[in-house]
């Protein structure tokens, strides 16, 4: 119990420094891009603290489910390219996912075992079955807040290894499209020039693929057996 009160003091700290000494104001469009040559100079004289310092930034954004994951995937496409961009949005996006899902798990896990236990049953089977799966339809999907499936996530009993992979993997397409974006800055005035419709009904399509993928080899399967 001690240890989950100091954990909690040290993330309420966080998140009150963060909106106390207002650092979101750093983290939106307009602030982007009026720093954007100075960030690009910082870049160029220390390329590789810069390149540190961003990814234990983002990963410290999503840890704690901050606002500013988008502008941050922006930033990362205008600093450092789409292929270095990338590379480090989906390792610090994956990392820091992965720390706000095992926070949720330490912190919030027992408590709902002890209350809604017999309920979770269920859902647990359907996770050790279909766990993978499902979180990587999840992610694919970028409707979905991705913050909130990193908690609803840690309250079951996918193992912390494959929440981190299929969540890298699942949230690699989005990845590309905001840092691609972010290479091409001076174009957006608005974060919904980054995702248009027929972008968004594309994820949905490749969402859901998957799951249709696993339901076409498991009729193969049954269709196949008793030839066997």
């Amino acid at each position: 119990m001690r240890r989950k009160l100091i954990l909690i003091a040290i993330l309420l700290t966080l998140a009150l420094a963060f909106y106390h000494f207002d650092l979101q104001q750093w983290l939106t469009l307009e602030s982007l891009k009026a720093g954007q040559q100075q960030f690009a100079q910082w870049q160029r004289q220390s390329p590789l603290l810069v390149g540190v310092l961003f990814s234990l930034i983002y990963i410290l954004v999503t840890a704690l489910s901050l606002p500013g994951a988008a502008i941050l995937s922006l930033a990362a496409g205008a600093l450092f390219g789409l292929l270095w961009g990338t590379l480090i949005v989906s390792f610090a996006s994956s990392i820091g996912a992965t720390l706000a899902f095992l926070v949720a798990r330490f912190l919030l896990g027992d408590w709902v075992r002890g209350h809604f236990g017999q309920r979770l049953q269920a859902i647990d089977r359907g996770i050790e079955k279909e766990g993978a799966f499902y979180l990587f339809t999840l992610r694919l999907v970028p409707v979905f807040p991705f913050f909130l499936i990193n908690i609803l996530m840690g309250l079951t009993r996918i193992k912390p290894w494959t929440f981190y992979w299929v969540s890298q993997l699942g949230m690699l397409p989005a990845t590309i499209v905001y840092v691609n974006a972010g290479t091409r800055l001076a174009r957006i005035t608005q974060l919904s020039d980054i995702l248009s419709a027929p972008l968004i009904l594309s994820f949905v399509l490749l969402g859901l693929f998957p799951l249709l993928a696993k339901w076409l080899l498991q009729w193969l399967r049954q269709f196949r057996s008793p030839e066997a």
